[in-house]
């Protein structure tokens, strides 16, 4: 639970350390506005993602289901930076299948903490494994740090892709490539 009092006292020292005078007019109200911010931007603190997987509908095709470009912004747990992106989700069903929005809101449950991409892309694919009980699940992650582009080593544009497969997806090379060749990857 994010507790905006904390929040707004360690911005005002933060802003104090920097050498801001906290009562000027431009930064009075920024305690407040930073901790409604981290309450929406930190919100998969308090979610499951098994909340949004768990209405499932039953089907009799077995055929790869792909949720591409869906569009997230995360927060780096090493420097408090944004990273943002595409994630790109497939899964092989095995018997039931989700709704498409509910791959999008697995995406934000995860991303919508402090994270690393790498830890991110795997508990998506193993959130969907566990609640979906699919044949196997692929997910790949396209992302820009703002820690590698706006400080550090300052290599604006540079993407950074993370890749988790389970079950079939691990060791069958026609479904991976199939998967590639669905996003236009060669």
């Amino acid at each position: 639970m994010v507790d905006q009092n904390k929040i707004k006292e360690a911005v005002k020292l933060l802003l104090e350390g920097i050498g801001e005078n906290v009562s000027r007019e431009g930064l009075a109200d920024t305690p407040e506005r930073i901790a409604r911010m981290y309450t929406e931007i930190f919100a998969g603190m308090d979610q499951n993602a098994s909340e949004h997987l768990s209405r499932v509908f039953t089907v009799e095709n077995n055929e790869m289901v792909l949720e591409k470009d869906i569009v997230f912004y995360s927060m780096c747990e090493h420097h408090m930076l944004p990273f943002y992106g595409k994630a790109h989700i497939a899964y092989i069903p095995d018997g039931k299948v989700v709704g498409l929005s509910k791959l999008a809101r697995t995406v934000e449950v995860y991303a919508r903490r402090l994270q690393i991409q790498e830890k991110m892309t795997g508990q998506i694919a193993d959130a969907i494994m566990e609640n979906l009980s699919p044949k196997g699940v692929m997910v790949m992650v396209e992302a820009e740090h703002m820690c590698m582009t706006m400080r550090g080593v300052k290599k604006p544009g540079s993407q950074t892709v993370s890749i988790a497969a389970r079950g079939v997806f691990q060791e069958n090379d026609r479904l991976q490539k199939q998967f590639f060749g669905m996003l236009g990857v060669r």
